[in-house]
Parts: C-alpha cells; structure tokens; sequence
C-alpha cells in the first residue's frame, strides 16, 4: 500500500488527499544540491542554489530546470524563520514558516504532510528540497502568512477604512486553494463589511472613479472599489468561494457602477458571460446594447457621455447575443403596441355589467399613451423603459370610464408583464427564442 501511495505522489496526485491538494502541492521529487556556504550572510538576502527537477518544463511554471535559465530562489525577508519547519517555494522565493500553523482548519497542508515519503527526502527540510507550491505569487503567500501569524490587534485593522482589500483578495484566494475555511470566511466578510460600508463624501480619494459626480452626505451607496481589477476579482473571488451576500453586493454595485459608466458596462458583461451571472447578464446586454456599438466585435473604441474615450471589445458570440437580444426585444414591443396586458375585471365592474366599458377604456388608453412622445423617445428595444413610461402616465391620469377595481387590476397586470420582462431579460440575449408569452 505505502509502494502504490509513492507511486502516486511521484506522479504528482494521491488518491487518498483532496482534489485540490493534488492541483495545488508539487509532490515530485527534487534533485538536492549541494547548499552554498553562506550560513553567515544575512538570511534574509541569501540565494540558494537553483533548484533542478526532472519534471518537463512546461510543468514547472517558474522553477528553474536543466532546459530553462537557472534562477535563485530568495528567502523571504518577513516569514523565513530560523526556527521554522516546513521550507515552501512559490515561484522564486523561499518562506521557512511552521507546520503547525499549516496544519490549523484541517487544511490541505495537513493532509500532505500525513503522506508517507518512502525511500525519498522529505520535502520542506532545506532550502534545496523545498515544497514547491504551484500556482501562486509570492505576494499573495505573504498575504496569506500575515493572516496566519497577525496579532489579534494587527487583525483589527480590516475592519477599518484603512483595510487593503488587495490583501483581504490574496487572503481570501489562498485560503480556499488550500482549504483553510475559517481564515477564508473571516477574509471574505471583511470584505463584504468594507464594501458595505458607508463612507462620507469627504472620504473618497480622487483616484476612486473620477468619473463619478461626488456624493452628497445624505446619500446611501456602496464603497467604491479602487479599480476595476479589483472590482473584478472581488467578483470572481465571491463566485469561486460561493460567498452570496459578498456577491450580490459585488453585482449590485456594479449595477450601479455600468448605469453612469459605459466602461462598467462591458465589464459587467464579460463577467456575466465568464461566471455565468444570470443576475447581472441581463442589465449588463441591455446596456451595452442601447449604449454601445454592437456592429462590429474586433476592438474598438467607445465615448463616455463626458467625451472621453474608452478601449472595449466585444467577441462575435458577445456580438450575436446582443443582435438576438435586440431583435427579441423589438417583437415583444410589438406585441405590447398592439395588443395592451390583460387583467381580469372587478366584482363591481361585473355586476354592473360593465365590462365592454372597462376594456375599451383600457385599450384605448393604452393605444394613446403607446405613441405618445415620452414612450417614443425612448428606443425601440427599450421595452421596460417603455412599459415604465407607460405606467407614469397612468398613475398621472388612467382611463377615465374604469371602475376603481378594474383600474387597480389593470395597474396590477402592467406591473407584472414589467418584472416578468426583467426577470426574462438574460434569456433575450441567446441564440433561442423565448417560447413563454410575456403578456
């Protein structure tokens, strides 16, 4: 049994860890080299020796093998410790922390180092025979390490507006690569409390969004995020841990972020499309679709409303999507501007039996208002805007020949056919047809 669980982590993948542990931890062993005598220099700028693998190149995203240019591998200034037991490798830099730490939240690093070795080296004992971690920055690990050795009052500063979301970003990624998931649930809500949070208009720096009026002292609104990378990581990152309440903000801010900027728009739809946000794919088409240029799909250039221009790019299925989106959402305006929601009449509108009355008030209400110059201005597509426009004008001056309950039902029946059209929109920007009728 200990011959076939050797074999297996030579390959690089044991059947009795985590699948994760077997896509994150480098298993394969790693020739030694014979350490430079360098034990009286500064350890905290000491290079090793290159560290030589008989694993394809390909494979070894950054450690140096006998095809590629020898590098050094650093240790780390801040978590290489004299008195640390487990040496990990992350691309080019050395980091001698503890096992016992590692090993907290029943994480991958505990499974790993329940595996028997056999007749090789163990792994982490020296800088030449380090675990080698595939995958990650050395930044992010470091990241990672301040979470794992903070103090409790050095912790205490990410739930302050000093937080470094970057940081809290690394923390978090990290954690769920390898499985640490009460680190990772600490990062992720105070993630979720800095965006959340309610800053002052005096408390946003310059560089958050220039674009964006500032805002009065009374207003209610998501933190803005620092950059759209950021933005987007927090998004994927929310999306790959399955934290909801971090994502639903995430979408909502965005929301808010692609209604005063194009440039959010077309980044709200590229994440729809890659995470596969039903949530935010809808909002995002009908953006970029009424806002955008969707005649041409190589790289092009946008103006925003304050002239400035902004690279995009919109791939052809991109670009198919929002054709169909366009050409389903014209149909379901013609439909509307033929033929007004149905509702179902009143008790007092049935026992006076004025029914016949009720629905030509309603239909020719509704043939007026339709083409009326508030409802035109807006575009053809626009069929919520449209609908809206539509339902101003009746709560301003309804039908005139309705009973009070059928004006109530008919007011109801609009509100419906409105959020059954935004709860829909994410499925009028696909190649299919939409086989359930609207009204």
């Amino acid at each position: 049994m200990a011959d076939e669980q050797q074999k297996n982590i030579d390959s690089g993948s044991s059947p009795s860890s985590p699948s994760s542990l077997s896509q994150s931890l480098d298993y394969s062993s790693l020739r030694k080299r014979k350490r430079s005598n360098s034990d009286d220099k500064d350890i905290s700028s000491t290079p090793v020796s290159p560290i030589h693998s008989d694993i394809p190149a390909e494979a070894m995203n950054g450690i140096t093998t006998p095809e590629q240019p020898r590098i050094n591998a650093l240790r780390d200034p801040s978590y290489y410790f004299e008195d640390g037991s487990c040496i990990l490798l992350v691309q080019d830099t050395l980091f001698n922390v503890h096992r016992s730490l590692l090993s907290r939240d029943s994480s991958s690093f505990s499974t790993m180092f329940t595996l028997p070795q056999g007749s090789h080296d163990v792994e982490g004992q020296s800088d030449d025979n380090p675990i080698v971690l595939r995958g990650d920055k050395p930044s992010e690990f470091r990241h990672f390490l301040w979470a794992l050795y903070a103090l409790p009052p050095e912790l205490q500063v990410v739930n302050s507006s000093n937080a470094d979301l970057t940081q809290l970003i690394d923390i978090a990624r990290i954690c769920n690569k390898y499985s640490f998931k009460s680190l990772e649930t600490w990062a992720l809500d105070a993630l979720q409390e800095h965006v959340n949070r309610r800053p002052s208009h005096h408390s946003l720096p310059s560089a958050f969004y220039p674009e964006l009026p500032p805002p009065t002292p009374t207003q209610t609104h998501l933190a803005l995020i620092e950059n759209t990378e950021q933005l987007t990581r927090i998004i994927q990152l929310a999306q790959l841990c399955g934290h909801d309440r971090l994502l639903n903000s995430m979408v909502a801010l965005l929301r808010q972020l692609m209604n005063r900027s194009l440039q959010y728009a077309y980044l709200a739809m590229a994440l729809a499309d890659e995470l596969n946000l039903r949530s935010l794919r809808g909002a995002a088409y009908l953006e970029v679709m009424q806002r955008g240029s969707i005649t041409s799909p190589r790289r092009q250039r946008e103006t925003e409303d304050n002239g400035a221009d902004i690279p995009v790019e919109i791939t052809p299925a991109q670009q198919v999507r929002l054709l169909s989106g366009y050409w389903h959402l014209t149909r379901t305006w013609e439909r509307f501007r033929t033929t007004p929601p149905t509702f179902f009449h009143g008790p007092t509108c049935n026992a006076s039996w004025h029914q016949p009355g009720c629905t030509q008030a309603w239909v020719e209400f509704w043939k007026d208002k339709t083409k009326g110059e508030s409802v035109m201005s807006l575009g053809l597509a626009d069929v919520i805007g449209r609908l809206k426009q539509v339902q101003k004008e009746y709560d301003r001056s309804g039908p005139t020949y309705m009973t009070p309950d059928c004006k109530l039902a008919a007011r109801r029946s609009l509100t419906e056919c409105i959020k059954k059209i935004e709860d829909q929109l994410p499925d009028f920007f696909s190649d299919e047809g939409l086989e359930d009728d609207i009204q």
